[in-house]
């Protein structure tokens, strides 16, 4: 088997197992909503933000990664939305534990599916833009190589420290106050 039929197969199955995944969820939530006093269009608006949220999500999850951004949020976000699916579907269930699973394979399989082609996004480090310092080099102050000695012309002063001025920033790096980048 080739690999670009390979890939057709998981494509045919990826595809295959998210439109019955969203059929189901689809009609949990929409269902769920109608039952607690929605009206059928809200539970249907229910529906599409639930399960559309959690697809963008995913996809802004991957990009986030790919551009080595944080995905903190997002990734929480993500998992919050596919409990709200999830919630639904096992509310809708026959009151028993087998019940409550069988409701949840599709969006366990699902979010397995999801974690999985996820998975496979590269993660590359931000690019450098041109003109702009790496965030942890900086320039070193010239150092004298000779050293003259000091000597002392009144008897027993006491000796001040130098206090050196502060090392200039060049003209180039942007300057943020209270903002790491």
């Amino acid at each position: 088997m080739t690999e670009r039929t390979e890939s057709a197969i998981r494509l045919v199955i990826l595809l295959a197992i998210a439109a019955m995944a969203g059929a189901a969820a689809f009609t949990h939530v929409h269902d769920l909503s109608v039952t607690h006093g929605q009206p059928d269009w809200i539970g249907w608006a229910n529906a599409v933000a639930v399960e559309l949220m959690t697809i963008y999500l995913g996809l802004e999850l991957r990009a986030r990664r790919r551009a080595g951004r944080p995905v903190g949020l997002v990734g929480s976000l993500l998992v919050a939305f596919a409990l709200l699916s999830l919630a639904a579907q096992v509310a809708e269930a026959h009151p028993s534990v087998w019940g409550w699973v069988v409701a949840a394979v599709p969006s366990l399989a699902f979010l397995a599916l999801v974690k999985v082609v996820l998975s496979n996004a590269p993660v590359t480090p931000p690019a450098v833009e041109p003109n702009q310092p790496d965030a942890y080099r900086y320039e070193e102050p010239e150092q004298a190589t000779e050293v003259e000695p000091v000597r002392p012309t009144a008897p027993a002063s006491p000796v001040v420290p130098a206090v050196l001025p502060p090392r200039a920033v060049p003209p180039n790096r942007p300057h943020v106050v209270g903002i790491i980048r």
